[in-house]
């Protein structure tokens, strides 16, 4: 009986994770394995893998002229706007709105959070009607009536604007679970902390946040770092719900999502796509791993 006692204790918590286990190998683990090892095949979704080794990473880095020259640059850019500039964004208006009182403070936190609740495909009808290239559209009928314009522009076909409103409309919906959480931890610092900080010679609010507020919320700050990371590399529906094509008008949009989505279902290269797809996984490793040097606890 003892014996029974003694194995039930020592099992019992791979018992309770059996089930998040099996369901994180059959999606997760598997799903990753069987992408890793197509991205050495030639692999058509009708024939049998063949197996080709580093052909495919070799094809991408010296002869795929549209990821070097238009993927990936666009790809940096919307990290760096996106994903950085909305997770210092979420920071301060999550600060902001933590220095409200309660009911405000809900208010303005679900005003601020509701963007991000509405599917992408909605998001894109709401702005292509206010990008309209007619004169109908909402943007176009303003600039027209003010004189600043003197015919329509195609806002969602033009390379010249089309990443830009793609920022824009990210930008707006990105206050998510990342700032809701940045929210949750600002609140939720000790205040004796701040209380020892002004009698230890601390005088402005902004050295309270960089001395106090975010080295107590490490947690908060990771989670909507690698959320942030997450997110933002793998963005694609925005620019093709937006111009209503992939690729997107001279490649001015493509991320490389839509660059895994234009190869592997559009192209059927499928062992292409799955290289294309082993980059990007490694690309969001390694700046979830700079994020965790930043914020991890150590």
């Amino acid at each position: 009986m003892k014996l029974m006692i003694r194995g039930q204790r020592k099992y019992g918590h791979w018992i309770l994770l059996s089930p998040y286990l099996i369901l994180f190998t059959i999606f997760i683990v598997l799903p990753v394995i069987v992408s890793v090892y197509f991205s050495f095949t030639h692999f058509n979704a009708i024939e049998a893998p063949s197996w080709i080794g580093i052909q495919n990473y070799i094809t991408l880095l010296t002869r795929d002229e549209i990821f070097m020259q238009k993927v990936l640059p666009n790809t940096i850019r919307y990290a760096l706007i996106v994903g950085v500039g909305g997770y210092l964004f979420s920071f301060a208006l999550a600060w902001l709105v933590a220095q409200l009182t309660l009911v405000p403070r809900t208010i303005f936190a679900l005003i601020i959070y509701s963007p991000s609740l509405t599917a992408g495909v909605t998001m894109a009808v709401v702005w292509r009607v206010l990008f309209n290239g007619d004169q109908q559209g909402y943007l176009n009928a303003l600039l027209l009536r003010l004189g600043l314009i003197d015919k329509a522009v195609q806002w969602l076909q033009s390379p010249q604007h089309l990443m830009n409103i793609m920022i824009m409309v990210s930008l707006w919906s990105s206050m998510g679970i990342g700032f809701l959480a940045m929210l949750a931890g600002i609140l939720n610092v000790d205040e004796s902390l701040y209380e020892a900080a002004y009698i230890d010679g601390i005088r402005t609010r902004l050295q309270e946040v960089i001395y106090i507020t975010i080295p107590a919320m490490k947690p908060q700050m990771l989670f909507g770092a690698v959320m942030s990371i997450v997110n933002t590399f793998t963005s694609a529906g925005i620019g093709v719900a937006l111009s209503g094509s992939n690729p997107t008008p001279q490649y001015a949009g493509q991320l490389i999502v839509n660059h895994v989505e234009d190869y592997g279902f559009y192209r059927y290269e499928m062992g292409y796509a799955a290289a294309l797809s082993v980059v990007l996984l490694l690309i969001i490793w390694f700046f979830s791993r700079v994020a965790w040097r930043l914020f991890g606890e150590r």
